[in-house]
């Protein structure tokens, strides 16, 4: 509203700033709008944004964490949910706050591929994880290294810290980059928590 709140409220007056309009206000319903919850018209729309994918589920966006053996994250990614994980990991290692690079990577079945098995293994880093039940090729890895493949409920935890912040569990922000600042953020209050 052009006029000011105290010309309102005082006398209930619009400024002479407002032309009064002809159009007759329709229901919310006719402007696209879903309804009024509290003085605030909701409008129903598709979820958009920078980096917002579609998937089987519908569309989101990927948080991509890479933790310690403690659980605290050395570095955090955003990136659209319809690529592949195998893709994300590489990106997310280019990204890491400080020079130290865990030398085993422990993933989940979605990062079983021999391509970037070798390519992990040229940047002397190992990666731990199960195998594909309908995989064709023979298995690279002996059930040894799967060993440590039981100490993956530290990044479970650290998920877990990090949806404990509203902010991050639903995505409110229209730009990736202010998302991807709380992301970043979030990682620091738990760093910060730990110390």
């Amino acid at each position: 509203m052009l006029a000011t709140l105290r010309r309102v409220v005082e006398g209930w007056l619009v400024g002479p700033g407002v032309v009064p309009t002809s159009r007759p206000v329709g229901s919310p319903e006719q402007g696209g709008l879903a309804g009024r919850i509290r003085r605030r018209y909701i409008r129903l729309g598709k979820k958009r944004g920078d980096l917002v994918g579609p998937t089987k589920r519908g569309k989101g966006t990927k948080l991509m964490l890479l933790v310690d053996g403690a659980g605290l994250p050395l570095a955090v990614d955003v990136d659209s949910a319809s690529p592949a994980e195998v893709g994300l990991i590489e990106p997310l290692l280019n990204q890491t706050v400080t020079e130290y690079i865990p030398r085993r990577l422990i993933y989940d079945r979605a990062a079983d591929s021999d391509a970037l098995r070798e390519r992990l293994a040229a940047r002397d880093i190992e990666l731990i994880c199960p195998h594909r039940r309908r995989r064709v090729r023979p298995a690279t890895q002996d059930g040894r290294p799967l060993r440590r493949y039981r100490k993956r409920w530290i990044i479970e935890r650290t998920i877990s810290w990090l949806q404990s912040y509203r902010r991050l569990v639903t995505r409110y922000e229209f730009y990736a980059f202010l998302f991807h600042s709380f992301a970043k953020l979030a990682c620091l209050m738990i760093v910060l928590r730990r110390f």
